[in-house]
């Protein structure tokens, strides 16, 4: 076993660096990733080692980039993309959605797209309009894509591994405030396959039910909540299509009660689809109704505002003693 120390950003440094090894059909795509090393320097100094050929940088156009990227996955490559921020996905939107995810389909299957589209996304970086945002639903949504959330840096080092494996195209969600996260990564295996959720908290009382940059706000809440006398399991979705409902389900059985935390919009959104699924297959397990915590329904606000429109373990242990009122 081989556990080194590193922030996530350079997990997922590694892990790409990682990929490029095993697989020369790997190459990387995106505005500013090469020479600067992207804006958050997750691709920094692979140009240097792997060349132009493998690591390009791009002009600033989404759609090309992704309509390029989906050619050079018929032709045999394995694209990865970095999309620089959440909100600059929406010019590519046409291209990921009315023809990435459809290809296949469209070929009866003959056709594999193996392409991995890397998005920062979320909050808590004091960023401006269009640089935090949390679009992960309109993906999940989209059949033909499979869509991930490390929250972890050995998840992170893992998954875009896994993701560039996937003969399926993968919207690869990264919560860019984990980027200067430090954690342990175990280099020798991956703890759970791409698409598991994994329980990271055991508890008795009440399933906290997050993914991405939530679920450390989750593991928050429950540390504070064990001060009080209530024990809450955490739950780490990390795959957001498809979801394993089987860890979830297994915590909900045992504790009767679940809380869904997320960044993203409370409409519409990936905690409503897992609440429902919860309430359909697990209904005469709960001692209360599902509950969700989520960001509101508005454009996320400036800066100074932050703080409000995102989830924190107030808002989640408010959550949580609602149910245990039921």
């Amino acid at each position: 076993m081989t556990i080194e120390t590193m922030p996530f950003s350079k997990a997922l440094n590694a892990g790409l660096r990682k990929a490029m090894d095993d697989d020369a059909k790997v190459l990387l795509m995106g505005e500013d990733i090469g020479k600067l090393g992207g804006v958050f320097r997750i691709t920094e100094h692979l140009q240097r080692d792997f060349g132009e050929q493998r690591v390009l940088d791009t002009p600033l156009a989404e759609s090309g980039i992704v309509g390029t990227a989906i050619g050079l996955a018929m032709a045999g490559f394995r694209p990865v993309i970095e999309i620089q921020f959440d909100g600059f996905v929406f010019p590519a939107f046409d291209q990921i959605t009315t023809q990435l995810a459809k290809l296949t389909n469209r070929h009866e299957g003959l056709l594999s797209l193996p392409i991995v589209i890397r998005i920062p996304y979320g909050g808590h970086i004091g960023a401006v309009e269009h640089h935090q945002e949390s679009p992960e639903a309109y993906f999940a949504h989209t059949p033909g894509l499979r869509v991930v959330s490390p929250s972890t840096p050995n998840d992170a080092y893992w998954m875009i591994q896994d993701a560039i494996r996937s003969n399926d195209p993968v919207i690869f969600m990264e919560p860019k405030s984990r980027y200067w996260i430090k954690g342990e990564v175990d280099l020798s295996a991956p703890a759970v396959p791409l698409h598991s959720s994994r329980v990271v908290r055991q508890g008795t009382d009440v399933t906290l039910v997050g993914h991405g940059a939530m679920v450390a706000t989750l593991l928050q809440a429950a540390a504070l909540a064990d001060a009080e006398g209530t024990s809450c399991e955490v739950v780490d979705v990390r795959s957001l299509s498809p979801v394993d409902y089987g860890p979830i389900l297994d915590s909900i059985r045992k504790t009767g009660r679940m809380v869904y935390a997320q960044e993203a919009h409370g409409f519409v959104s990936v905690g409503s689809e897992i609440a429902a699924t919860v309430m359909e297959q697990a209904f005469y397990a709960l001692e209360a109704p599902v509950l969700r915590v989520s960001g509101f329904d508005v454009p996320f606000p400036p800066a100074k505002l932050e703080g409000v429109f995102l989830p924190d373990a107030d808002r989640i242990l408010e959550a949580v003693d609602r149910s245990l009122a039921y």
